[in-house]
C-alpha cells in the first residue's frame, strides 16, 4: 500500500478566537502539523489556538498574503518539508474534517493543485456575500477568457504539492493571495481540479467582505493580478 503523503495545514487568523478551536479540532488526526500565523490578532486566538494544539507563529504586518507568506516561511525553514501544503480559513466556514476529498486528486491522480469550491447546492444560505459571489464570477470569467481556465472559485480552502507551491513564487501580501496562485499555476500550466466543498456561515464578521472598503480593496486587487497576468509575457 502506497504510504499516506505528509501534509501540513496554514491557517492566516485574525481575531479569530471563537472560531480557531473549532477548526483545529475538525483537522483530521493525519496531518502533520497545523500551523496557525496570527495576522497581528488582538484577541486570545493564540493562545487558544496553542491549546488546541497547533503552532503558532505571528506577523504583525497585516494581510492574508503577509500570513501566507509567513507560514511558508516556517515550513521551508524545516528540517522535513511536507508533500502537501493546505490552506484553511480560521473562521469556520469551511468544513476541515473534508479534508481528504480536497488532497484525494493529488494523492491518487497526482494532480498539482486543487480549490474546494465553494458551490452553490452545498452552501449554507448567506454564507457568501453579494461581493464575494460577484467577485467569484467576474475573476473566474476573466481567467476563463483569458487563459482558458476551468476554475468557478477562488475559494481558500485548497491544497497543493510543496514542490510546486515554491515554484510559484507567491508575492502578494494582501487580498490578491488566491487569485495569484491560481494565474500561476495557469501560466506553469499545472494540472488542477476543483472538488465540491459544503460552506457555511463564518463566525465573527469577515475583514473583507464585511466591509465596503475592504470589499473594493479585495476586487481591485483580484482585477490588477488578472489584468497584470494576461499581457505578461
Amino acid at each position: 500500500m502506497k504510504p499516506k503523503p505528509s501534509i501540513d495545514i496554514i491557517i492566516p487568523a485574525y481575531n479569530e478566537a471563537d472560531s480557531i478551536g473549532l477548526v483545529i479540532r475538525d483537522v483530521p488526526s493525519f496531518v502533520e502539523e497545523i500551523i496557525v500565523v496570527s495576522n497581528n490578532s488582538t484577541d486570545t486566538t493564540e493562545s487558544v489556538a496553542k491549546q488546541a494544539g497547533a503552532t503558532v507563529l505571528q506577523e504583525n504586518r497585516r494581510g492574508y498574503g503577509y500570513a501566507c507568506l509567513k507560514g511558508m516561511e516556517y515550513i521551508s525553514a524545516k528540517e522535513k518539508h511536507p508533500e502537501i501544503v493546505v490552506f484553511l480559513d480560521g473562521d469556520y466556514s469551511d468544513y476541515p474534517e473534508q479534508l481528504p476529498q480536497l488532497v484525494a486528486p493529488i494523492i491518487e491522480k497526482n494532480i498539482d493543485f486543487v480549490i474546494g469550491a465553494r458551490v452553490k447546492r452545498l452552501r449554507e444560505d448567506g454564507s457568501m456575500t453579494f461581493p464575494q459571489r460577484f467577485g467569484n464570477w467576474l475573476a473566474t470569467t476573466l481567467m476563463a477568457l483569458f487563459f482558458n481556465s476551468r476554475f468557478t472559485d477562488l475559494g481558500p480552502f485548497r491544497a497543493i504539492t510543496y514542490k510546486k507551491l515554491l515554484e510559484l513564487g507567491m508575492e502578494d501580501k494582501t487580498y490578491g493571495w488566491t487569485v495569484e496562485m491560481q494565474l500561476k499555476a495557469l501560466k506553469k500550466k499545472y494540472s488542477y481540479t476543483e472538488v465540491p466543498m459544503k460552506y457555511r456561515n463564518r463566525i465573527g464578521t469577515s475583514k473583507v467582505s464585511g466591509t465596503v472598503k475592504g470589499a473594493i480593496f479585495a476586487g481591485v486587487k483580484i482585477l490588477s493580478w488578472i489584468f497584470k497576468y494576461t499581457f505578461k509575457k
